[in-house]
């Protein structure tokens, strides 16, 4: 796995971590131009003038090496969410949380693959890590979204379905899920955050993939709209916007 020196490192750290940029950049140019499936480390190797012995100092693996392009790409994305959700004012959650939705969908039809990667299907022989840099990353990408509906419901708490008239399975699983993220929700409120990114994220993936192409040919307009039925489910009389 890749060590970081940081600015402060020392030389050879400097040029490790400069080698192990150059690395994740070469694979991921493999990834957007042949596929997660071509990826190889002899690939990579090659376009860089190394030998894959000589690769392997570097990475362990091939899943080693996708687990870093992964955790590069979670990072790559969450950076552009936190960029767009800080344009508007703090205190404005609703518009945050617009403008955090809009950029979710920028990046993804910017970086299909790299979306894909993330969020497609699982690699064939590839078993994303359950712990370390990855997961956290992930963690990292979800907190984004899920820190703003904390903040929304102690700020404004929005309608939500008590917890008695839930099913005891189903609230287990919220609470537990609540928990895991550090989120102060009861179970009826992350029911409702949960049911808001449903449709968030299944919209995004199903335009990405072309699955909306035998209706739409451009998505933006329902996907506004998706934003509005999530701002009336969050209890906004007025739905909530934000510049794109």
């Amino acid at each position: 796995m890749s060590v970081s020196g940081g600015a402060g490192g020392s030389r050879r750290e400097r040029l490790r971590d400069a080698t192990m940029a150059e690395i994740k950049a070469t694979a991921r140019r493999h990834l957007v131009t042949a596929g997660p499936e071509a990826l190889s480390l002899r690939a990579v190797a090659r376009d860089m003038g190394l030998t894959a012995p000589a690769l392997y100092r570097y990475v362990d693996s091939r899943d080693d090496l996708l687990t870093e392009v992964s955790t590069e790409l979670y990072d790559e994305l969450t950076s552009s969410l936190e960029a767009a959700r800080d344009k508007q004012p703090a205190e404005a959650i609703g518009p945050r949380l617009v403008a955090a939705s809009w950029a979710l969908r920028t990046w993804a039809l910017a970086h299909p693959t790299e979306f894909g990667l993330l969020f497609g299907s699982p690699l064939p022989g590839y078993a994303v890590p359950s712990e370390g840099v990855l997961h956290e990353a992930g963690r990292r990408f979800g907190l984004v979204f899920a820190a703003l509906f904390a903040q929304l419901w102690e700020q404004r708490p929005f309608p939500c379905d008590r917890t008695e008239d839930l099913d005891a399975a189903l609230v287990g699983q919220l609470a537990a899920y609540a928990e895991s993220m550090g989120s102060p929700l009861p179970p009826g409120a992350v029911k409702v955050f949960l049911e808001c990114w449903v449709r968030l994220y299944g919209l995004v993936c199903m335009e990405v993939f072309g699955h909306l192409k035998f209706a739409l040919d451009d998505a933006e307009a329902m996907f506004a709209d998706m934003l509005r039925t999530n701002g009336v489910a969050l209890g906004f009389d007025e739905p909530p916007d934000a510049r794109r």
